[in-house]
């Protein structure tokens, strides 16, 4: 087979995600089932305690998931950005980016997070933030593992898709 036609992945999207209770960890799968439809364009899934400066600069494009914790980005999803911040500041400038939350109740502020360090990078938003919204809310439930409806799995899917494709077509 001539592989011209099919010359494999060109680019890379990283996903780096963490999840305490399965919420956070369905969304991005389903954004990575998405990008993966995209024959061009290999897809990276990293825990953030495995994420690494290296895997940014070698990577196209990001997708960052997190929980909301008490009103915030998850503690390890911020060890991950202080990690990583300054080894990759002025090497990621102009690269797409997505964001995916879960959360209890609104999830607004983990996102703003989460923009407030991609504005430092200069990385640029290919979407809003996505937010899936469990409704957690006792103690009991914020901590039972959770169970993402299809409805938004397949929002995360199609978000992964679009930037993905996005990405394949040079478009960002």
């Amino acid at each position: 087979m001539d592989d011209t036609l099919h010359p494999g992945p060109t680019k890379t999207l990283l996903i780096v995600y963490h999840s305490m209770t399965g919420g956070t960890r369905q969304i991005v799968e389903a954004a990575a089932r998405g990008a993966a439809l995209e024959p061009t364009v290999r897809v990276r899934l990293l825990p953030a305690p495995d994420a690494q400066a290296a895997d940014l600069l070698e990577a196209d494009g990001y997708l960052f998931g997190t929980p909301e914790n008490l009103a915030a980005m998850a503690g390890l999803m911020k060890d991950f950005f202080d990690r990583t911040y300054y080894p990759a500041l002025d090497h990621l400038s102009g690269r797409p980016y997505a964001t995916l939350i879960c959360a209890g109740s609104d999830g607004h502020n983990a996102a703003r997070q989460v923009e407030r360090i991609a504005t430092g990078w200069r990385l640029k938003a290919m979407a809003d933030p996505l937010i899936v919204c469990t409704h957690a809310q006792t103690p009991e439930a914020i901590l039972a593992p959770k169970v993402i409806g299809p409805d938004d799995l397949k929002r995360c899917e199609e978000l992964g898709a679009a930037l993905a494709a996005g990405m394949s077509i040079g478009m960002f």
